[in-house]
């Protein structure tokens, strides 16, 4: 039997083998965890770029309390504050966003790295185009009161009010979320949502409504970008782009594919019309004045084919990494007498950042900038970084020999960010080829190198009012905290030139300082918010909107804190009382009974095909009942019946009933009873349907004339015009032109006409002809009746009460035996 011990010592190779694995394993982690602790020192991949003025701008750099003039072409990043005063305009662009900013406009990035922008919005108006945005990207812009997030790509606008109690929203395309007081609201195209409060948040949604003179000069802007042709040469990641169209070409080379040449004078040289102004965590940071100087100078290589540069971007499918300026140093170490001077880097070239980075962002910061070997990167890598040495042995650059491609200015003018082009120095060939290459401007930053070519300009330009500056906002993703004072590092600067200070050690020097790092506005952040439903507002509800759906003293502009969207939902300012008429206008009554005053202008509104329907406007009793809105018939509308009495049916053309107050709602009469209307029929009897024109009452001789084929028709103006004498056998009874009106009716019934409607009496039945309610007594004449047919036979409308009809004398012909009588009387005279 064998003992344990033995049995062990034995087994013992394989515990060897494991153990040297472990150690193995954990030589290979180590390398592993301190490299990821390397990686929070990278700068972000993106800044933003001023890249548009127009106006007066201001601007004040993280960590500084001045404000000084903007200057375009500066990056801008965490920390870093706008204010666009009145009657001015900016633009700032990431690469993946464009920001538009409107006249009073205070903004600042909380945050702005590779995958995060936090937007501030202290005041006034923004227009934000979002192109491309990936999973896990966070855009957020925060306000006094809220913190909206952008979750599609899309075009947004976010207005902060003055006072800072209401902020609005408008999607015109994309989809978003508010988030502010434990509360959320989802905002979707084509909707305007005002959130209103600051201890509750209140949202109300309307359309989005029509762009304004902001909307139409942001569009007119991005247009630029989606019509550039430089588009098709570069990443869609490389910012200004859109700027080399009008100012330069693009030619083919058959070593570096696409080259854009610029437009400029003979003799110019790349990095040498700007200035150099210190940007954390950067470093020096090159500003070009040229309008079109931003891509060109932070991402690609330039070169130069028979004395002219040309600018050669980098692979157009990598996603484009910012750098401060992709040049080399000349004279860094104290040499080059006292000069400092640079060069551009060539195509292939490595560029070697002067900031503390993981070997991955060498790699990125270059692969995405020219086409470069990996191995070669990783030897510059190696032998620069690694091992910190800022000078640059065994590597020949291409445009160090090009003449008149270094350029070199005092030291002073270096920090100071005076303009180069007035401050450079003449050096020659020999000093250039004997002087030290370096990574790095061994020269420490000045206050002054941190505001720029404009520091002269602090205290001297327009700032944003002491309570806008001031102001907290809303922020619902964690911001950072506030940048460290340029005066709390200032001594640590001097201590390594040229070389910024380090994520991890900005922290350290950040607790200390927190009272003096104020120049930004506190942050409050948000808690944890629960889906709300917003309140649906009227058009043109919304505080700050004029008539038209156009805005009105919008955030932005002047009154515009005067101009609060109401959480109030009795809605104040709604506009509906004005334009509508209120309830009480119309108790009991249609809506034309709103409209009295004017009759005349609704009662020629029947169908064309009646003209003579129409009642007279100055008959009283047409509108003595306005109250009658129960009756199923066309009478009983207020006010304006006549519009619409014209239109029951044509088969009972004399049944309408009368408008007389004793019986308002009594139907059509039938025709056995014609005589139980009321005194005033006819002004409410004349309207029947377009197959009976005889029913217009008090005017019917200025519209008798306009049957067709009847030119004669018409009666004259006598004494009694509305009874002429239809029937043939008696045509002197008829006043002046009986002969015109008695041709017309049917030869059955030549009496069967009205007073007044001859030109159209022959159309009712023939069996109801005396169903016409009887006239009131002044259109009856007795002198005349004489000559009227038989009584039984007259339309009873114009005529007295029978009691007066039956006066009439009893023969039909009585002037031929009177024209007899005299006859013989004159011819009894005859012989006397």
């Amino acid at each position: 039997m064998k003992s344990p011990m033995k049995k062990s010592t034995k087994n013992s190779p394989c515990w060897l083998a494991l153990l040297a694995g472990l150690l193995v394993s954990t030589a290979l982690i180590q390398p592993g965890i301190a490299q990821d602790q390397y990686d929070q020192d990278d700068p972000p991949s993106r800044v933003a770029r001023l890249g548009y003025l127009q106006g007066s701008v201001s601007f004040q750099p993280a960590g500084e309390s001045e404000w000084v003039e903007a200057a375009q072409n500066r990056p801008m990043t965490t920390g870093d504050q706008l204010w666009v005063d009145q009657d001015s305009h900016a633009e700032l662009s990431l690469g993946s966003a464009v920001i538009d900013l409107n006249s009073n406009t205070g903004v600042s990035f909380l945050n702005l790295d590779d995958h995060t922008a936090q937007v501030q919005v202290s005041a006034g108006s923004i227009n934000v185009r979002v192109r491309h945005l990936g999973r896990d990207d966070v855009f957020e812009i925060d306000t006094p009161n809220q913190a909206f997030s952008i979750f599609q790509p899309g075009r947004y606008r976010v207005e902060a009010s003055e006072d800072g109690s209401y902020t609005v929203v408008s999607i015109r395309e994309g989809e978003g979320e508010s988030t502010g007081n434990g509360q959320t609201y989802t905002v979707h195209a084509g909707q305007r949502a005002t959130f209103d409060g600051t201890d509750t948040l209140n949202a109300q949604v309307e359309n989005v409504g029509d762009p304004d003179d902001f909307d139409n000069w942001s569009d007119g802007r991005y247009r630029r970008y989606e019509d550039s042709r430089s588009a098709r040469y570069v990443s869609p990641d490389v910012v200004g782009y859109e700027d080399l169209d009008d100012n330069g070409d693009w030619r083919p080379n058959p070593t570096y594919g696409n080259v854009w040449y610029p437009h400029v004078s003979e003799g110019w040289a790349p990095y040498r019309d700007g200035h150099w102004a210190w940007v954390d965590p950067w470093g020096w940071t090159w500003v070009d004045d040229e309008p079109w100087g931003y891509a060109p100078f932070h991402y690609g290589r330039w070169m130069s084919v028979e004395g002219r540069w040309g600018w050669v971007p980098g692979p157009r499918e990598v996603a484009a990494v910012y750098a401060p300026a992709l040049v080399v140093f000349v004279g860094g170490g104290g040499g080059f007498a006292g000069n400092m001077g640079w060069f551009p880097l060539g195509p292939r070239e490595v560029y070697v950042p002067s900031y503390r980075v993981s070997r991955g962002y060498v790699n990125r910061v270059n692969v995405s900038n020219t086409t470069v070997n990996t191995t070669t990167v990783t030897n510059v890598y190696n032998t620069t970084i690694v091992n910190n040495n800022t000078t640059i042995n065994n590597v020949r650059y291409a445009n160090r020999d090009v003449s008149g491609a270094v350029t070199a200015v005092p030291r002073q003018a270096f920090t100071t960010g005076q303009p180069v082009a007035r401050a450079a120095v003449a050096v020659n060939a020999r000093e250039v080829a004997s002087a030290q290459v370096s990574s790095r401007a061994a020269v420490a930053p000045t206050s002054n190198s941190m505001l720029g070519s404009h520091a002269s300009t602090a205290n001297h330009v327009k700032a944003p009012p002491a309570a806008v500056a001031s102001r907290a906002v809303v922020a619902k993703a964690k911001a950072p905290p506030p940048p460290v004072p340029f005066a709390a590092r200032q001594q640590q600067l001097a201590a390594h030139p040229g070389q910024p200070i380090a994520r991890q050690e900005m922290q350290r020097l950040q607790p200390a300082n927190n009272a003096a790092s104020a120049p930004r506005p506190p942050v409050k952040q948000a808690p944890p918010g629960k889906p709300a439903t917003a309140t649906l507002a009227q058009p043109g509800n919304q505080p700050g909107r004029a008539p038209g759906n156009q805005p009105a003293n919008r955030p932005g502009s002047p009154g515009a804190a005067n101009e609060r969207p109401g959480a109030n939902p009795a809605q104040p300012n709604r506009p509906a009382p004005n334009n509508q008429p209120a309830p009480n206008n119309r108790p009991n009554q249609p809506a034309a009974e709103n409209r009295s005053a004017q009759p005349p202008a609704r009662t020629d509104r029947p169908p064309a095909v009646q003209p003579n329907n129409r009642p007279e406007a100055n008959q009283p009793n047409n509108r003595a009942e306005p109250n009658r809105p129960n009756q199923p018939q066309p009478n009983n509308r207020p006010a304006e019946p006549p519009a619409r009495t014209d239109r029951p049916p044509t088969a009972q053309p004399n049944n309408r009933p009368a408008p007389a107050p004793p019986e308002p709602n009594r139907p059509q009469p039938t025709p056995a009873a014609p005589n139980n209307r009321p005194p005033e029929p006819p002004a409410r009897n004349d309207r029947p349907p377009a197959a009976q024109p005889n029913n217009r009452p008090a005017e019917p001789p200025a519209r008798t004339d306009r049957p067709p084929a009847q030119p004669n028709n018409r009666p004259t103006p006598t004494p009694e015009p509305n009874r002429p004498q239809p029937t043939p056998a008696a045509p002197n009874n008829r006043p002046a032109e009986p002969p015109a009106r008695n041709d017309r009716p049917p030869a059955a019934q030549p009496n069967n006409r009205p007073a007044e409607p001859p030109a159209r009496t022959d159309r009712p039945p023939v069996a109801q002809p005396n169903n016409r309610p009887a006239e009131p007594p002044p259109r009856t004449a007795p002198a005349e009746r004489p000559s009227t047919p038989p009584p039984s036979e007259r339309p009873p409308q114009h005529t007295p009460p029978p009691a007066q009809t039956h006066q009439a004398p009893p023969p039909q012909r009585p002037q031929t035996p009177e024209e007899k009588k005299k006859q013989q009387q004159e011819e009894q005279k005859k012989p006397q």
